[in-house]
């Protein structure tokens, strides 16, 4: 049965995550909340979603100035149709001035790469922020490609089926980053239905 088969490679997967690389993503994120600076969130296709949703997760929970530059479909393709793919990331982070308190968080199953050129304006965001001495910090999957070598702290998603790469890395990063705003390190307050749970129970209760 297929369900069972996938189910149980994407807990293979959870039960390999390396608990300490995500304690570490944890604490580099929160110096740069602590520190004064902005979070930036950058993934491409269905890690662009992530990274939107992500946005809000981190602003709203866990406090962060954050942004997400493909939110922005005009300037995204503006940049796209004058300056090219592959430096769309990294003239958005010039124009928002990144400094040094700034962070980039990264999502993509592939990590970046310039050869072959797979994700490359991710790669060219990285090395500009490492540039600018800003904090990147990834989730991404296989062997964590450019964001992996170059970030300050990265969690890699480990390929448990070659057929499955995609799914599962995406499907945890969800998972992944969800932990970190619920993270004691970076949570300011509870989501809307962890407000509202305890009442609810107790209304159940009586």
């Amino acid at each position: 049965m297929f369900s069972e088969y996938f189910l149980g490679a994407t807990m293979r997967a959870i039960s390999t995550i390396d608990r300490a690389a995500i304690e570490a993503v944890a604490t580099t994120l929160a110096k740069v909340r602590d520190g004064g600076g902005r979070l930036f969130l950058l993934g491409v296709g269905g890690s662009a979603g992530h990274a939107s949703h992500a946005t809000n997760d981190f602003r709203k929970i866990c406090g962060f100035e954050a942004y997400c530059p493909t939110d922005n479909v005009s300037e995204l393709t503006a940049r796209i149709n004058d300056e090219g793919w592959e430096g769309v990331f990294s003239t958005w982070l010039e124009s928002s001035r990144l400094n040094a308190k700034d962070g980039l968080l990264i999502f993509s199953v592939g990590g970046g790469s310039l050869e072959p050129p797979v994700s490359a304006n991710l790669v060219r965001a990285m090395q500009y922020a490492k540039e600018k001495g800003a904090s990147v910090t990834g989730i991404v999957g296989r062997d964590g490609g450019f964001t992996a070598k170059i970030a300050d702290a990265c969690v890699i998603v480990p390929t448990v089926d070659p057929q499955l790469i995609t799914p599962i890395v995406e499907g945890l990063a969800a998972t992944v980053w969800h932990l970190l705003v619920s993270h004691p390190a970076l949570s300011r307050s509870k989501g809307h239905w962890e407000q509202i749970a305890p009442a609810a129970i107790s209304v159940a209760a009586e």
